[in-house]
């Protein structure tokens, strides 16, 4: 019987480390005190600097090595999944690559651009999927779907979350059209740029791979970002209708209703599997809101890693980044058989995870 294994997962994570000093002078509303008492975060990492002054985001020059955009992260997040799966891009069936913070905004050119640098086959999938917090864990759903169907054996889901480019002080403090005693300047306080990546595969007689594994959906705006499509094209949005905005009081409340409703599910695919799970990846939204709720859910603590004080919420990415970084700390290992829990939640609304036997 083909199981879907998780093979290789790597990561991204820029160097730059913007403290909460730097982005509240850059975009003023909060303290940086409150910004941490509020959200739990310290620091996070963005690729792009930015003119503490003007409150703008600065590109990189010409010929400046390393990364300069999300395609160029999530190469490498994916390069080194790859890497570690011993897995070459020809054997890729296909590519999925969730950001909402994409270089170039159709035709899937990011995936489009990463399939061609990796020279993968032409008949590999090469697909952007435009969902936030909970894309990856979905999409993780799907190609496991995809692979137990036998349509394809090995499939990368890559994650991207590129806000630095966005750091525009006149669109996330102008007031919102629908209301304008509120704006967006929350925003750009809790996200924070990364890429990560998993290698998925379908072997045969093996006990491990994905136990359980859940997508679910809701109809409900938790972030939003009016500009860009036919309906609200750029000459005709205000300032702040290019701002993503965070609905924090709903995100609070959703929080716990969607990845508790993750968690049911899985548990109830595979109850056995429960009291063996040692680590829960469990999307990276906001410390406080992240530890209520594993406390809610009597989740031991010492088995919920935590990077949002340090990277902010890398949206899609932030679940496969944890899973990568206890790899790289041989916290958990490939091929010993360890049970952790993916699950996420965010956006429009998309949620679900994985249990699954590494």
């Amino acid at each position: 019987m083909r199981a879907v294994r998780y093979v290789g997962a790597g990561k991204y994570l820029p160097p730059r480390v913007v403290k909460n000093d730097r982005i509240s002078r850059a975009i003023p509303g909060w303290e940086p005190e409150r910004i941490e008492g509020r959200t739990g975060i310290v620091e996070r990492r963005f690729l792009w600097d930015f003119d503490e002054e003007m409150g703008r985001a600065i590109s990189p020059p010409p010929g400046q090595a390393g990364p300069r955009s999300s395609t160029d992260m999530a190469e490498v997040a994916v390069r080194q999944a790859l890497e570690r799966a011993g897995v070459r891009p020809r054997e890729l069936d296909g590519i999925y690559l969730v950001t909402t913070t994409p270089d170039e905004l159709n035709f899937c050119r990011d995936a489009v651009e990463l399939h061609h640098r990796l020279g993968c086959r032409s008949d590999a999938s090469a697909v952007v999927i435009d969902s936030g917090c909970g894309g990856a864990v979905y999409v993780a759903d799907l190609a496991c779907k995809l692979i137990l169907s036998g349509l394809d054996r090995t499939i990368a889901v890559v994650a991207a979350s590129f806000p630095s480019a966005y750091v525009n002080r006149e669109v996330f403090t102008s007031p919102l059209p629908e209301n304008p005693r509120l704006n967006a300047f929350l925003t750009m306080y809790i996200f924070g740029d990364a890429a990560a990546a998993l290698v998925l595969r379908g072997d045969e007689g093996t006990t491990l791979g994905v136990v359980a594994s859940a997508a679910r959906m809701d109809h409900r705006e938790l972030v939003t970002h009016r500009a860009g499509g036919a309906l609200l094209q750029p000459s005709r949005a205000a300032a702040a209708d290019h701002a993503f905005f965070v609905h924090g009081p709903r995100v609070a409340e959703a929080y716990p209703e969607y990845m508790g409703r993750a968690l049911d599910e899985l548990r109830t695919k595979a109850p056995e599997m429960v009291p063996r799970i040692q680590r829960y990846y469990l999307h990276q939204a906001n410390k406080h809101v992240l530890l209520d709720f594993a406390e809610s859910q009597h989740i031991p603590l010492d088995r919920v890693p935590v990077n949002v004080d340090r990277y902010g919420n890398t949206s899609a990415a932030s679940t496969i980044l944890l899973f990568s970084e206890d790899l790289e700390s041989g916290r958990v290992k490939f091929g010993s058989g360890d049970a952790v829990l993916f699950a996420a939640a965010g956006a429009g609304v998309h949620f679900g995870g994985q249990i699954v036997r590494v």
